[in-house]
């Protein structure tokens, strides 16, 4: 089990590094996603005493310009890497978080780049999904569906030449596509690499001897059966990006919501998907973004919006 502490800021709670020690001594494993402002050599040591096995840092762009314009403050760019090297010189592993969308995917082969001088051990690219904040910038800054298909192709490749940890959220379809590509090299006669290398992946383990396992290769939308959202009010979502409501801790046991909550068995009820993505042979490997097809039509069911595959097996 991974518990991600995330925000907004995580570091603006005064109680976040208990939240991670109380979780740390009941045998969880404790990630941290930050913009990485708020991290200097104080606060990395912190970070690193709580127990915390990983710390994620947005980076939104390859230079000062994009990444500050985007997130609209002067020096997040420069405060971001400073925070990485921090955490890197005491020993935290860090990680790469990238949402993609028109102002920067012309730099993703530039961020990729970034990552590898950085030495980060993961780096991870985020489809934008339109609900919450994202609904500021998804009308007009969104990717369309055959751009997402190119970015995921070329991140496949960058997956297997890399050398890094890479993954892809809120993009399920990219797990289609692996499994495309790597039919296809079968075809051609090719050697099939292992499905989602991350050959340096082993080396970042923790004092207890595991491997941090941040990368698993599971399937595409994972809200309600692999992972779920607990808010600061201890209202339990799907994902972080699916604001319905599956229970509340104040009133319920966390194990009384995951196992009994309406919501999510009926998220976790493949037959329950509609449009393509019902009839999809890749269902149960992709199942579409339930988020975003929630934030574009308001049915949780629906097809995925971003993609622009046909499935071969068509609805009779």
């Amino acid at each position: 089990m991974i518990l991600v502490l995330s925000g907004g800021e995580p570091l603006w709670r005064r109680d976040v590094f208990q939240i991670a020690q109380r979780a740390v001594s009941r045998g969880i494993r404790v990630a941290l996603a930050t913009n990485g402002t708020l991290v200097d050599e104080a606060m990395a040591e912190r970070v690193k005493e709580s127990g915390i096995v990983r710390v994620s840092i947005s980076l939104d762009g390859a230079d000062r310009h994009t990444h500050d314009v985007f997130r609209g403050h002067d020096g997040a760019f420069e405060a971001a890497l400073r925070g990485i090297r921090c955490l890197q010189e005491v020993g935290v592993s860090t990680q790469i978080n990238t949402t993609v969308s028109k102002h920067n995917v012309h730099q993703l082969p530039e961020m990729l780049e970034l990552a590898k001088q950085l030495k980060v051990d993961a780096f991870h690219l985020f489809l934008l999904v339109p609900v919450g904040c994202g609904l500021t910038i998804a009308e007009d800054q969104s990717v369309d569906g055959a751009e997402a298909e190119r970015i995921l192709n070329w991140f496949y490749d960058r997956s297997l030449d890399s050398g890094m940890e890479m993954k892809a959220t809120c993009a399920p379809q990219y797990y289609r596509i692996a499994r495309q590509r790597r039919a296809e090299s079968r075809r051609m006669g090719e050697e099939v690499p292992a499905l989602m290398p991350h050959p340096n992946h082993a080396r970042n383990g923790h004092p207890g001897g595991h491997p941090t396992d941040l990368n698993q290769m599971t399937r595409g939308c994972l809200a309600g059966s692999g992972v779920c959202f607990i808010s600061h009010l201890g209202k339990v979502q799907p994902c972080g990006y699916l604001p319905l409501e599956a229970g509340d801790l104040r009133q319920q046991q966390f194990s009384t919501v995951w196992e009994q909550s309406q919501l999510f068995e009926d998220l976790r009820n493949l037959d329950n998907i509609e449009g393509k993505c019902g009839y999809c042979e890749f269902k149960r490997v992709c199942l579409g973004c339930r988020a975003r097809a929630f934030g574009v039509t308001g049915n949780y069911h629906d097809e995925e919006p971003f993609c622009i595959y046909e499935p071969k097996v068509m609805q009779h």
